[in-house]
């Protein structure tokens, strides 16, 4: 049957402004050109927003899978027909994937939705994406840091802060602090004013 469809170059979206990297292709799944994905959350549903998975090829310093030969070219847009969970990650077909080559040659992609996609988050959730670059004070208005990621445990997130003292040469146990985004930790979180206010001591 077909492979790939080809793009139409007029009919193909620009990568859009506020791209967020959610997830990676792990492989083909069965032999109708569905994919396997890996999310970067445990909970995938900003991969469910988007029925328009923007694509980009694995970084240029990390591994390159060996393509099937005649494989087609990695597409820049799939445009998503079914997905659904499997396991502890994602299943998905596109118009683009006609057949089990055409997942294969996908392996390794990244996968990026738009922000302004996303479901709108309940009261007290947050995206990840959002609290990354947020400052952070304690109750006295004392600066704890940055928010440069978090870290999943299983039970709950937590808050990776750069210290506003730290420098290049600062070891990286001592740069950063690491709060539990919990609510006996976390008092408030204002993404209008870009600032995340915690009960934490400055020893900590």
């Amino acid at each position: 049957m077909s492979a790939a469809q080809p793009f139409a170059g007029a009919d193909e979206p620009a990568f859009p402004e506020d791209a967020i990297e959610v997830g990676r292709v792990l492989g083909a799944w069965g032999v109708k050109g569905w994919i396997r994905v890996q999310p970067f959350s445990r909970d995938p549903k900003a991969l469910f927003s988007s029925r328009r998975w923007f694509v980009r090829p694995p970084e240029a310093d990390g591994p390159r899978p060996a393509l099937p030969q005649g494989a087609p070219a990695m597409p820049p847009l799939l445009r998503i027909t079914h997905s659904k969970e499997h396991g502890d990650g994602v299943v998905a077909a596109a118009q683009e994937l006609g057949d089990r080559s055409a997942a294969e040659a996908m392996r390794g992609a990244r996968i990026f939705i738009a922000r302004s996609s996303f479901p709108t988050a309940g009261d007290g959730e947050y995206y990840w994406i959002d609290l990354i670059g947020l400052a952070v004070v304690n109750r006295d208005g004392a600066a704890l840091g940055t928010v440069v990621d978090l870290l999943d445990t299983g039970a709950h997130s937590v808050l990776r802060i750069r210290r506003p003292e730290a420098t290049e040469a600062t070891p990286p146990a001592e740069a950063e602090r690491l709060i539990p985004f919990v609510g006996a930790f976390i008092d408030d979180v204002s993404l209008a004013e870009r600032r995340i206010t915690v009960d934490w001591g400055l020893d900590f």
